[in-house]
């Protein structure tokens, strides 16, 4: 599905979700497919303190830092992306005039993960190995049915968690998620939105955002600060999936997703295409 658009919005309470659909109503009625792939950093935070959970994470050797889910957490998770935040997308869908159907990637085996048996952290500046974090890395996404809804006129509108290899559920990272659905559906682009204007050279200054940013192959992506190590993690996965362009984007304005495709991102490249000079 060569037109097809994924986005992914972003968990940041910055991002407006309303504003958001609005806009992805607006590209599907001109025409494009779309599946919008969400996660709900905020939501899950507010709902893990009111069950009174810490809210904890891991950072990895290389700086890039995840969620840290135990088996509480995960069913945080769970309730916040598949009672709150997903509700929210799927009415703001409907009120713009255009049908979407709701998924985690438990329903129909959407997504499928093999669970991390353990990771390495940095704890107080010490390398560690945590074995009870329920995450996992996806490894095969149902897109058939992903097609038969979008042929159908539907948006598909998806979240964690995943199914892993044992049938039990496990986390997964929103954005990694993204990139696979997009590289699973052949798609032309994936925009990912975020609390920022793209990708920032310092995470303190937004006049620093970068119009291009090129990612190696292997190794650490090369900025870390703001929560952009992941996303440039899934970029880079996404590219490496076949995907044709993908875009890190502010999700705050009204316009966020054509703003986006217009322009008004950071392109991400493969760093050996952007060095000869086949990036854009």
């Amino acid at each position: 599905m060569q037109q097809t658009l994924v986005v992914k919005c972003g968990g940041h309470g910055a991002v407006d979700p309303q504003a958001v659909c609005r806009d992805l109503a607006e590209v599907r009625r001109g025409g494009r497919d779309v599946v919008l792939v969400h996660g709900g950093s905020a939501d899950i935070d507010a709902l893990a303190a009111r069950l009174g959970l810490p809210a904890r994470r891991l950072t990895a050797p290389d700086g890039v830092s995840a969620r840290y889910t135990d088996e509480a957490t995960l069913e945080a998770v769970h309730l916040a992306l598949a009672g709150i935040a997903k509700p929210r997308l799927v009415r703001a869908l409907d009120a713009a005039g255009v049908p979407a159907v709701g998924l985690t990637g438990l329903d129909g085996g959407l997504l499928r993960a093999r669970r991390k048996s353990a990771h390495r952290a940095v704890v107080d500046g010490r390398r560690t190995v945590v074995r009870d974090d329920h995450s996992g890395r996806i490894t095969d996404v149902a897109a058939g049915l992903l097609e038969r809804l979008l042929t159908a006129g539907y948006v598909p509108v998806v979240s964690p968690p995943a199914l892993a290899e044992d049938g039990r559920p496990v986390n997964c990272d929103a954005d990694r998620a993204a990139a696979a659905v997009a590289a699973a559906l052949g798609a032309a682009e994936l925009v990912l939105l975020t609390g920022a204007p793209g990708v920032l050279a310092d995470p303190a200054d937004e006049g620093s955002v970068l119009d291009v940013c090129p990612v190696p192959d292997e190794g650490p992506p090369p900025y870390t600060g703001g929560g952009m190590g992941l996303k440039l993690v899934a970029a880079r996965e996404a590219l490496a999936g076949g995907v044709g362009r993908v875009l890190v984007a502010d999700g705050r304005g009204s316009d966020p997703v054509r703003g986006a495709l217009a322009g008004q991102a950071t392109e991400i490249v493969r760093a050996a295409a952007a060095v000869g000079g086949a990036g854009r």
